[in-house]
């Protein structure tokens, strides 16, 4: 039997490399993005319904899931959408603020809540949540960013408590940095002049050669393939090089040493 996923922020980097290869593997796929007519890829292939979901729209989220599951059954829910906001924490304004923590946090909550119901009655059902690295561990000019990951790990580690006894699965995958976007449409940012110099160390991690040698989203998009299907009762994938080195120095070295490594690269 064909299975369906259902992905948001598919209009572009990890979301439509996601979408292509879930529908060249056979599954249909339900591609979620803002503006969907402005789709001119996913559109053109077999399997794939575009759909209208703004993650931020409660209401908008409750009609798009009603509609969809009104009609058909959903295997996999796949919570992409985010953005990056990077910066000092005093470089941001209260608006700034809260779309990070009502796209990246309070999107993937509601959306899961309006899909949990329908799996718990047919105890089936996979959710998998795109974290970070920086939802591992965090980083200078990263602390409203990450706090929206964490939030996704430690909500998605509690969900999966809650929901195992209907047959639920919930995985989270944790990509390190992506040659997509990311660093350009999807990262917003701030600056104060009294952070200038960490910002300039910071940014060092961005540069044109450090983003070559990130991860392509299309093996992020594998990792997520086969958390979808390898029935493993596993929660957290860590996707890319850098990503399973910062985490694997994590567990070696312990929290509190890896904070004070990290601390002392940013000490001027």
């Amino acid at each position: 039997m064909q299975k369906t996923i259902f992905i948001t922020g598919a209009s572009s980097g990890l979301g439509k490399a996601v979408a292509k290869l879930f529908q060249s593997k056979g599954w249909n796929v339900i591609a979620t993005m803002r503006n969907p007519e402005r789709e001119s890829e996913l559109n053109q292939l077999e399997n794939v319904t575009l759909l209208s979901l703004d993650v931020t729209d409660l209401n908008q989220i409750k009609a798009a899931v009603s509609k969809i599951l009104a009609t058909q059954s959903v295997d996999v829910v796949l919570n992409n959408a985010g953005y990056g906001l990077v910066g000092p924490l005093e470089a941001f304004s209260d608006e700034q603020i809260n779309t990070q923590i009502q796209t990246n946090l309070f999107g993937v909550i509601n959306l899961t809540r309006a899909f949990v119901t329908n799996f718990r009655e047919k105890r089936n059902g996979t959710f998998i949540n795109v974290t970070s690295s920086f939802g591992l561990l965090s980083f200078p000019t990263c602390s409203v960013y990450s706090a929206t990951k964490f939030g996704v790990d430690g909500f998605s580690e509690g969900l999966l408590y809650e929901v195992a006894q209907f047959g639920i699965k919930v995985k989270i995958v944790a990509p390190g940095g992506m040659q997509t976007d990311f660093a350009g449409r999807s990262l917003q940012g701030g600056m104060h002049e009294a952070y200038n110099q960490l910002a300039t160390k910071v940014s060092e991690g961005y540069s044109a050669e450090q983003i070559a040698n990130y991860t392509r989203p299309e093996e992020v998009a594998q990792v997520i393939f086969d958390a979808a299907t390898d029935n493993k009762n596993q929660l957290r994938y860590i996707a890319g090089k850098d990503a399973a080195a910062l985490y694997s120095e994590r567990l070696e070295l312990g929290p509190e040493k890896q904070v004070q490594k990290i601390k002392s690269q940013f000490l001027f």
